[in-house]
C-alpha cells in the first residue's frame, strides 16, 4: 500500500460513480460514511440509499476494484443502516450535477421531511416552480415524475429522504 493516505483513498472513491446516476460519485451522494485503515486493510463504511438498494453489490465491487487499481491489496466494505441515509448528505456540487443531468435535486430538510414534501419542485431545465406531479413512482423508488407547465419538459424529481 506504500504511503497511501486517507485523503488519497477519498479521491479514489470519488471516481466510483453511482450506478443509477452516473454523473455523481458515491462520495458526492454521501454514501461513504468513513474511511479507515486496519494494518494493510482499507475499511470503507457505506450507507446505501435504502436497505433493498439493487445497486449495492455493484457499488461494493466498483469500490473494491478502484482501490485495488490504486494499490490497495485488502479492502473491506462495511454496510451500515444507522443512521439511515438522507438526501441531506448529497453535496452541493452533486445537487448541481443532478440538476444539469435533468434530475430535480431534493431540497435540504434537516429531518423535516413533511416540509420538504410540501415544497414546490423546480424544473431542472427552466427553474420554473410551475410544475405538476404526474407519477409518485419513477424508475426507482426514490424518484417521482413531474412535468413543467412552463417549458412542457417532463423530468424526474429525486424525492427527499
Amino acid at each position: 500500500m506504500g504511503n497511501l493516505t486517507t485523503d488519497t483513498i477519498w479521491q479514489i472513491l470519488d471516481l466510483v460513480k453511482d450506478p443509477e446516476i452516473p454523473v455523481v460519485s458515491v462520495v458526492e451522494m454521501g454514501l461513504i460514511r468513513s474511511v479507515g485503515l486496519d494494518g494493510e486493510t482499507v475499511i470503507i463504511t457505506m450507507t446505501p440509499t435504502f436497505a433493498g438498494c439493487p445497486a449495492l453489490q455493484v457499488m461494493q465491487r466498483e469500490i473494491t476494484n478502484r482501490l485495488h487499481q490504486g494499490g490497495v491489496r485488502e479492502v473491506r466494505v462495511q454496510i451500515t443502516f444507522s443512521p439511515p441515509w438522507s438526501t441531506d448528505w448529497i453535496t452541493p456540487l452533486a445537487r448541481q450535477k443532478l440538476k444539469d443531468f435533468g434530475l430535480a435535486p431534493p431540497p435540504r430538510h434537516a429531518g423535516r421531511i413533511d416540509l420538504a414534501l410540501s415544497t414546490a419542485v423546480a424544473c431542472p431545465y427552466c427553474n420554473s416552480e410551475n410544475t405538476s406531479l404526474k407519477n409518485d413512482f419513477g424508475p426507482t423508488l426514490c424518484r417521482a415524475i413531474y412535468v413543467c407547465n412552463n417549458c412542457q419538459q417532463p423530468f424526474e424529481y429525486f424525492k427527499p429522504l
